[in-house]
This record gives structure tokens, sequence and C-alpha cells, in this order.
């Protein structure tokens, strides 16, 4: 019998045709146990919407990516753990390639680069962004003890054992979340797989890059 699987999809005043076809994507893909979606502040009707397709656990506040992220793992009872952003940025192939690397035994942790060097990127981000993110990469390169490619791409997996180490040192409500688990986890020793992935920048999404960077 192989490893359950659950995926935590946070959201925040999400374009919801595309996160039910997301939805719709992963669950064919990857056949998770459970989907479980974290959204913030949402709309009834989106909360109705969504709880046809997946578990919803909706906040009267922002919460923020990684406490919606926390919140989601923390509730998960499966063997793997995953999380991927609602705006279908990495598609559910992708996600698959980087749960994939979990089920294997190949890591304990696995997550999304777009800047791995067989990573095909669809549709590429404006020049702002990518020189804020290039730039964003290169110092936390240059400053963290855990080194990868790209800390920020929206799809990891970590196996629920290694979580319930890695989670205690998590405390980042907010985008650094990511940047934060990879750090804690190569910190306490975890091997990290950077895993190529299709990927398609949507210049929708409510992440400001200015201040956002800043933050982090």
């Amino acid at each position: 019998m192989g490893d359950s699987l659950g995926v935590v999809i946070p959201a925040y005043d999400p374009d919801i045709l595309t996160l039910e076809r997301f939805i719709e994507d992963i669950q064919d893909t990857l056949e998770p146990v459970t989907i479980r979606v974290e959204i913030d502040t949402p709309r009834q009707s989106y909360v109705d919407r969504l709880s046809k397709f997946s578990e919803v656990n909706a906040s009267a506040r922002r919460r923020g990516k990684g406490a919606a992220i926390m919140a989601g793992f923390d509730a998960l009872e499966t063997d793997i753990l995953a999380f991927v952003d609602a705006d279908g940025s990495v598609p559910a192939s992708s996600l698959d390639s980087v749960v994939q690397q979990i089920s294997a035994g190949a890591a304990d942790v696995s997550i999304a680069s777009r800047r791995h060097p067989a990573s095909h990127i669809v549709a590429h981000q404006t020049i702002v962004r990518r020189l804020l993110g290039d730039v964003f990469a290169f110092a936390a390169r240059t400053i963290l003890p855990t080194r990868c490619r790209d800390y920020q791409c929206g799809a990891k997996a970590v196996r629920a054992e290694a979580w319930d180490a890695i989670g205690h040192h998590c405390y980042e409500p907010g985008f650094a979340w990511d940047l934060e688990f990879v750090s804690v986890a190569g910190s306490l020793g975890y091997e990290i797989s950077e895993v190529p992935v299709d990927w398609e920048d949507h210049p929708d999404s409510t992440v400001n890059p200015i201040s956002t960077s800043i933050e982090l």
C-alpha cells in the first residue's frame, strides 16, 4: 500500500473558476486522500462552491500564506503533506513530480524550482519581478545556511514525520514562510530535493513584488 497524500492550497481572493479547475486537475492527476483549501476572508459563495471539490477551512481574518499552510499541514493526517499556490502557476503534473520525490524515498523534503536548468517557463514574469526574484535568490543563497536555486516557488512536499520536526520551528505567517521552511529543513539535516517544473506567471497574483521583497 502506497503513501497517503494530502494537499493544502492557501488562498486569498482567488480566481474561483481557475481554482475549481485546478482542484479538479490535482484530483485527477495525484488522487490525494484530501485536498484542503485554507482560504482567508472569503465570500460565502466561494466557500460553498469550493466545498463541492475539497475540504475548506475559511478564516474570517487574513492570516497570510504561511499561517494558512501550517494550519492545513497540522490538520492533515496523511503520510505526505504538500502545498501548492492557488493560482495554478505550478500545474498539477509538476506538483506530482514534487510529491514523487517523497513517495519514492528520494528525499523527506521536496521543493519546486523555477531556476532548475530542466524547468520549463511557459510565461515569464515582468522584468521588474524577475529582477527582484533573482536578486533575492542570490542574497538568500549567500546569507542562509540552506542553499537552493529557488526558495519561493509555490509547491513543496514533506513527509509527515519530517514536518513534525520542522513545524516546531516555523512561525512566519506571510510569504517568507517558504524561505523559513526551507531554511529550517536544511538546518535540521533534511536533504532537500529541488525538482524542475513547468511554470507560468500569473500577473493577477495578489503578491506585490515591491512590498513582498521588503518583507522577505
